[in-house]
């Protein structure tokens, strides 16, 4: 059942121009994802499968979309009787944990507000964001050491009225999630009057990390999920009774982008493997075993896969692959088509926005390239002075609004307006990420606009030099970042994961530097090299570029 065809003015397209001419979304005048999607699934279809979830340990259940109405409504009067309603916010700490699922369906249901977060939160982190956004209750597993850190801010946390604690058993301060639902009823009405969400409500509130300051909280309206449409049915592909696997963990948007609102208007089911690790082996696997049959994961995951013997997997089920997260390099690209036969098609957005440039299904891929503009978004690059670059030239990717917020977009930063004019002013939303765009109108990313490196008076991108490093078969992952310098400015250092069989020496050093040297333009060279074990990341599997900035800084420091 793919209800998004009822929210389209047109859903068959024969090319790239007629969907970027044609492709409009019909905003109802209230839209609930809860009621309008999930709930209508259920009622039409109540044996479609909406979710199955997956644990290392073995187990495994299967929800339909009348289990997760069912619990999502048992889940809504919980909350109500805990004195949640429209407005309030809520802070999610779940994890892959499939309470997430019908929680965030009775969230929405009673017009809250979610905040979608990671279990890696410090005290202070936990503190910073229960005061920021002013939440109610947070409803957490105890899995690592969130709820001790909790334990630990609740103090500075006046806000926060109750905590419920998932899959972790009693603990002092905390209700028990499982029992609460267990005495409430699974039946609920949708509020009527004020008490039922408008479109314009904040839905979602992501802290996201910016470069400088607090992390930013980016709010979404109750009509964001429509804008999801164009994600999992025109770029993830999302096959209408398949099966859907996205790798991310629920505390950031890219979950939502894969793992909810639009594998289900699409009519795909989500795949949830709730893995604390990331086992290479292990998801191949899960792959193999569960017929997935379309899939998407960042730049890393492929990286590792790539690394293993992929062809002893049955991986015959899969039609589609994607990435995202960050730039795909085109040695990755080209080992996994040459492994399965399957091209990764790319994608750039931000937790701000979907999908707004894309390699979507009419489109030549270029390795390396994330794609087109989206229908979405007037999408641009433009110099300092706001004018559109020409072919070859590298400036900032930015939205321009001038027809009004487009759906998918975010209202802005919760209760901080200076931070939002900052970067959205006279009708243009400046990413703050740099590209260029080649004579086809192919889109090519450079790198966040502080990540640039000026060595010289030569502007460095860091995807190209990781690009070129990636190349060498002694490279299994790099990271490129700048190091102050006081004759260039600033210098390439490449921070290197080696390959199985590779060790670190000074020749392999100079081997790789003139390795660069040849693919791409001598200036471009690491003048430092450092091999490590790991490469910092995010949850999400993002490298973090800024830690290792951070770290080279705190060395200088010391000399």
């Amino acid at each position: 059942m793919a209800l998004y065809r009822e929210y389209l003015e047109q859903s068959d397209f024969g090319s790239y121009e007629d969907f970027l001419k044609n492709f409009k979304i019909k905003v109802p005048e209230r839209f609930n994802f809860a009621y309008d999607v999930c709930d209508r699934i259920a009622e039409e279809e109540p044996e479609r499968l909406a979710l199955l979830w997956v644990h290392p340990d073995g187990r495994e259940r299967r929800f339909t979309f009348a289990d997760i109405k069912r619990e999502s409504d048992r889940c809504a009067n919980m909350l109500s009787k805990l004195g949640i309603g429209r407005g309030d916010v809520v802070m999610l700490v779940l994890k892959r944990h499939y309470e997430f699922w019908y929680t965030i369906m009775a969230l929405h249901k009673l017009g809250a507000v979610t905040v979608p977060a990671t279990n890696q939160l410090t005290k202070k982190d936990i503190v910073y964001r229960c005061q920021a956004a002013g939440v109610k209750m947070i409803i957490a597993s105890a899995h690592g050491d969130f709820a001790k850190n909790c334990d630990a801010a609740m103090a500075e946390c006046p806000t926060v009225k109750n905590r419920l604690l998932v899959q972790g058993g009693p603990r002092e301060g905390w209700l028990d999630f499982q029992a609460e639902m267990d005495r409430t009823e699974a039946c609920f009405t949708r509020p009527q009057g004020d008490q039922d969400a408008r479109n314009d409500d904040v839905m979602l509130l992501y802290f996201t990390s910016g470069t400088t300051g607090m992390p930013k909280m980016v709010t979404h309206n109750y009509v964001y999920p429509l804008g999801h449409i164009q994600t999992a049915v025109y770029w993830l592909n999302c096959q209408d009774g398949g099966l859907h696997l996205t790798v991310s963990e629920t505390g950031w948007a890219k979950s939502v982008w894969g793992k909810l609102y639009g594998q289900w208007l699409a009519g795909s089911a989500v795949f949830a493997y709730d893995f604390d690790k990331f086992v290479p082996a292990e998801l191949l696997n899960m792959i193999q075993k569960y017929r997935i049959t379309t899939f998407c994961a960042p730049p890393t995951i492929y990286r590792f896969f790539i690394q293993e013997d992929v062809k002893k997997y049955d991986l015959s089920s899969l039609k589609y692959c994607c990435i995202a997260g960050e730039p795909l390099n085109p040695e990755v690209y080209n080992k996994w088509l040459e492994l399965t036969g399957l091209q990764l098609k790319e994608a750039f957005g931000q937790t701000e926005l979907c999908v707004t440039l894309a390699t979507f299904p009419w489109m030549k891929v270029c390795p390396g390239s994330m794609g087109k503009p989206s229908p979405q978004f007037d999408v641009d690059v433009v110099d300092e002075n706001g004018n559109s670059c020409p072919p070859g030239v590298s400036g900032e990717i930015v939205v321009r609004t001038h027809r009004g917020t487009p759906v998918g977009m975010f209202s802005g930063y919760y209760k901080d307006e200076g931070r939002t004019s900052s970067v959205w002013k006279d009708g243009v939303y400046h990413t703050l990420d740099v590209a260029w765009r080649d004579e086809w109108g192919y889109y090519w990313y450079v790198g966040r606009a502080d990540d640039v490196i000026k060595s010289s008076g030569y502007r460095i991108g860091p995807f190209e030099v990781e690009s070129a490093l990636m190349e060498h078969p002694a490279v299994v992952e790099t990271a490129i970042t700048a190091v102050p310098d006081p004759v260039r400015g600033q210098v390439v250092k490449a921070t290197i994961v080696l390959a199985k069989g590779y060790e670190p020496s000074e020749e392999l050093k100079k081997e790789l530097q003139n390795h660069v040297k040849k693919t791409t333009a001598p200036y471009k060279y690491p003048r430092i090299v450092e091999f490590v074990d790991e490469l910092p990341k995010t949850i999400s599997g993002k490298i973090r570029r800024v830690e290792l900035r951070e770290k080279d800084k705190a060395a200088m420091e010391k000399q």
